[in-house]
């Protein structure tokens, strides 16, 4: 008697097994539809910013980053401009040691560090203003202009300029050269390099410092 009740507790312990219950593929289809799981994650994910950088997005941007936000505060801007300027004046500092070296001159570092003084405040004045306005197309139009004129005399200084001019303007038009061309979108900062290239071709200059 005890093991006949052994045996019904078990047998109704185990759960029996009905294939009516199994769902099939095409109703499982239906269910996630109705539910519309899919659909919103789809809508998630097309929502989230894209972070391919050759795609469409990517494309409308400046090459330099950071690029300001309707978020940012003043300290965000103040950031961002220590982020550019750092760079820019070590490769103005280059480019006066450089333009030394070029043509033989021992560089006297007393008065490069002067040069440096006054030019690093003007750069990143101009740095803050220009970066917290750069999306704007008035901005664009003058950074492509300000390429193409600092990329020309840069080629122009180069090739008929004496010794001093060459160390008195090259160092500065060649950052503000490379600064225009990062801050612009890629298509016009490709136009802008074109513009000063062909200018070179045309006038038969060259982009290689004369020697002394």
């Amino acid at each position: 008697m005890a093991k006949s009740k052994a045996k019904q507790r078990k047998a109704a312990a185990t759960p029996l097994r009905d294939d009516n219950l199994e769902i099939g593929e095409d109703e499982q289809q239906r269910l996630i539809d109705q539910t519309g799981i899919l659909k919103r994650a789809s809508d998630v994910y097309a929502a989230r910013p894209s972070t391919d950088p050759l795609g469409p997005a990517a494309q409308n941007r400046s090459l330099l980053m950071p690029t300001r936000t309707p978020a940012w505060t003043f300290w965000d801007e103040f950031f961002a401009t220590v982020v550019i300027v750092m760079p820019l004046s070590f490769l103005l500092l280059l480019m006066h040691i450089l333009c030394h070296v070029q043509y033989q001159q021992r560089p006297d570092y007393w008065a490069i560090a002067e040069r440096m003084a006054s030019s690093v405040p003007i750069l990143s004045v101009f740095t803050f203003y220009t970066n917290r306005y750069k999306e704007l197309r008035k901005t664009q139009f003058g950074f492509f202009l300000l390429c193409i004129a600092a990329g020309s005399r840069m080629v122009w200084v180069i090739n008929n300029g004496n010794w001093r001019m060459n160390m008195d303007q090259t160092p500065s038009l060649g950052v503000i050269w490379v600064y225009t061309v990062v801050q612009l979108d890629l298509a016009p900062a490709v136009l802008g390099l074109a513009m000063v290239g062909l200018y070179t071709w045309l006038t038969g200059q060259h982009v290689m410092f004369n020697t002394p």
